[in-house]
């Protein structure tokens, strides 16, 4: 039986990625921080809580990484614990850069020292991109021009990691992840915000929805798509980089076209406020990534396409707010 350790365990990611790994018999270790009440929500909905083997450790905490990576000596560790908000990021630089940078460097040197055959992989943002206005569409060879301390800070993991790879023989792989969401997505996350606000406006429990750029465009694939491509990237017989996308991109104009549409709301221009707060410095206006290499490589395309994956979150938070009343 192989043995893997994920980090971030309170993301979207984790549990789509744990269901995977358990549905093929792996020991599934889920790295968490000494909380007082943890939150365990996103696991409880897939029915895989009681089935994961909870370790504590912290990526800003060295010592306790080593002891994590002495203690079970995972075949795969899949790193996708970060500091996940860019508007955080730019409050929280410093925390954000210690987890998001160090946090890899110290997980990568405890396999370096006490698991070497250990697989690694580094989930990677397309933020780190930035604005390329010379071409929007994102390869692994296009250049990175990193807008907000939470893309300069995987920006460093992303070299880091490549850095272990080449340097001592480590299989080390980063994923770049273009956006990805499903119905657990954190509510803090726009598309969740949406799908979230519109079922509370069905409910009659808000009246409105507060945004602010309904023109941004994101590449959004659906996140168990994504976790299977994570996987496959391990099972490779050498280590790479890859972009993980779906090819096309959709404003959030349009995700909020197919959300009112799935309730049948027409006028919905006096549902949504532009609200200026949430404007932030450095916006990114196009994502768009190209992800032939892996596809060519080891990966399916994404299966869920745009209007089903808005559909499927909608699905969802409708039932929880019917389940309240």
């Amino acid at each position: 039986m192989k043995t893997a350790l994920i980090t971030g365990i309170l993301w979207q990611d984790w549990p789509y990625l744990a269901k995977l790994l358990l549905e093929k018999w792996y020991k599934v270790y889920g790295l968490i921080r000494r909380y007082s009440n943890p939150n365990f929500s996103n696991t409880d909905y897939l029915w895989i809580t009681d089935k994961i083997n909870f370790i504590t450790g912290d990526l800003s905490d060295e010592c306790s990484l080593i002891n994590v990576i002495k203690s079970i000596k995972p075949d795969e560790v899949y790193n996708l614990g970060a500091q996940s908000f860019v508007w955080t990021s730019r409050d929280l630089a410093k925390a954000t850069t210690e987890t998001n940078s160090l946090g890899v460097l110290y997980l990568l040197n405890a396999i370096k020292l006490f698991s070497p055959l250990t697989k690694f992989y580094q989930a990677s943002t397309s933020e780190m991109f930035g604005n390329r206005h010379d071409n929007w569409i994102q390869t692994e060879e296009t250049p990175f021009h990193p807008r907000s301390p939470y893309a300069i800070a995987k920006l460093y993991a992303y070299w880091m990691t490549n850095n272990f790879k080449e340097s001592y023989w480590m299989f080390c792989c980063n994923w770049i992840l273009f956006n990805h969401e499903s119905p657990i997505r954190w509510i803090e996350f726009v598309t969740r915000k949406i799908t979230d606000g519109i079922a509370k406006i069905k409910f009659w429990i808000a009246k409105d929805i507060k945004l602010w750029n309904l023109d941004s465009k994101r590449d959004r694939g659906f996140a168990w798509d994504y976790v299977e491509a994570m996987w496959l990237m391990l099972q490779a017989e050498k280590p790479d980089n890859y972009i993980v996308s779906t090819g096309e991109t959709h404003s959030i104009r349009d995700f909020l076209e197919v959300a009112f549409n799935y309730i049948w709301i027409k006028d919905r221009e006096k549902y949504v406020k532009i609200d200026p707060s949430f404007n932030r410095p450095a916006e990114l206006f196009v994502l768009q990534g190209k992800s032939d290499k892996a596809k060519e490589k080891l990966w399916r395309e994404s299966k869920v396409k745009f209007k089903e994956l808005v559909e499927m979150m909608m699905e969802a938070d409708l039932k929880r707010y019917s389940e309240i009343k």
